[in-house]
C-alpha cells in the first residue's frame, strides 16, 4: 500500500516522524452505464469549450478564474514547491477527550505509521494517550488543503482521522418537535439498551444486501430469472410502551439462551472472599 504522505507528528518539543496510509476502501459493486438499445457502454468526453475538440488526461491542466473566462493556472508540483515541512507536520493544538468530537465532523480515516526513528515516542504517545483516555486535535496540510483531524489512539496502534469545518456541517433541514416522554418509557428503554449491550465485534457484519446483489448477477449471467426474496414483516409501532415491553421480553429470552446477564454480558461466578 502506497503512503499518503510522509511527515511527522509534533506536540511540545516533541518531533515523531510517521507516515499516512488510506485505513478505508469502497466494496461497492460497481456498474457500468450502458445505451438501452444495444448495451454498448456510455463514454463521457471532456471537450474544449473553445474549439469543441476532445482533450485527453495529459493536456488538461488545474486553473483558478479570477475574472469572468480569466483563469491562472497551478500545477501540483507547484503546489509542493510552496509547502514548508511545518504544512507536511501534523501539529498537534490540543488534547481532548475520546468522546468529546461529534461523528458529524468525521472525514476520512489514516492508519499512522511509524517512520524510521520514530517507534518509541509513537508508541509512548499512544499508550498516554489510552491510559488518559484523550484524543489529540491537529492539523496539517494534505493535497491542496490545510486539514483539521484527530489523532486516536487504539490497542493495535494510532489512527487519524480527518474533520470537516464548522462550515462544511450543515443545519437541520427541517425543524420538528421533540415529543415528551414519561419516566416510564425512559426505564423501559434503558432497560432494553443495557439489555443489546455486547462489545463492538466489527467481524460479526458484513453486507448482506450487496451478497443479494451478487446473486442477482450471477442468475442474469445464468440466463436466470430474479426470485423475489421472502418478505419480512416490519410492525409498525402501535402503543410505545406495549413495544419496548416486548422488546425487553425478547432480548431478555436471548440472554437467557446465551448464558448471558441482562447487560449481555457471560455471568460470572462471584469471587471466592480471601481469607
Amino acid at each position: 500500500m502506497a503512503v499518503v504522505q510522509k511527515g511527522a507528528i509534533s506536540f511540545g518539543l516533541v518531533y515523531i516522524p510517521v507516515g499516512l496510509y488510506t485505513a478505508t476502501q469502497d466494496s461497492d459493486i460497481a456498474f457500468n452505464q450502458l445505451h438501452k438499445a444495444d448495451h454498448a457502454r456510455i463514454r463521457y468526453k471532456k471537450v474544449c469549450a473553445h474549439c469543441g475538440k476532445e482533450v485527453e488526461a495529459k493536456d488538461i491542466v488545474r486553473g483558478f478564474e479570477y475574472a469572468k473566462d480569466k483563469y491562472v493556472t497551478v500545477t501540483d508540483e507547484e503546489i509542493e514547491k510552496i509547502k514548508t515541512e511545518k504544512d507536511r507536520t501534523i501539529s498537534i493544538l490540543s488534547f481532548t477527550g475520546l468522546g468529546e468530537i461529534s461523528p458529524v465532523y468525521y472525514d476520512r480515516a489514516y492508519h499512522v505509521v511509524p517512520q524510521k526513528g520514530g517507534g518509541k515516542a509513537l508508541e509512548l504517545l499512544r499508550q498516554a494517550m489510552m491510559r488518559t483516555q484523550r484524543a489529540a486535535l491537529g492539523k496539517t496540510v494534505l493535497g491542496n488543503s490545510e486539514k483539521l483531524l484527530v489523532i486516536l489512539p487504539r490497542e493495535d496502534g494510532m489512527l487519524i482521522q480527518t474533520l470537516l469545518y464548522q462550515d462544511e456541517i450543515k443545519d437541520v433541514p427541517v425543524e420538528y418537535d421533540r415529543p415528551k416522554v414519561t419516566e416510564a418509557e425512559l426505564n423501559m428503554a434503558e432497560q432494553l439498551i443495557r439489555g443489546m449491550e455486547e462489545p463492538f465485534a466489527p467481524e460479526k457484519y458484513h453486507d448482506a444486501f450487496r451478497e443479494k446483489l451478487k446473486a442477482l448477477i450471477a442468475d442474469k449471467i445464468a440466463g436466470k430469472e430474479a426470485s423475489p426474496p421472502k418478505e419480512e414483516k416490519v410492525g409498525a409501532v402501535v402503543d410505545l410502551m406495549e413495544a419496548l415491553r416486548a422488546s425487553v421480553k425478547s432480548v431478555g429470552t436471548k440472554s437467557a439462551k446465551g448464558g448471558k446477564s441482562a447487560k449481555g454480558k457471560k455471568t460470572a461466578a462471584p469471587k471466592k472472599k480471601e481469607a
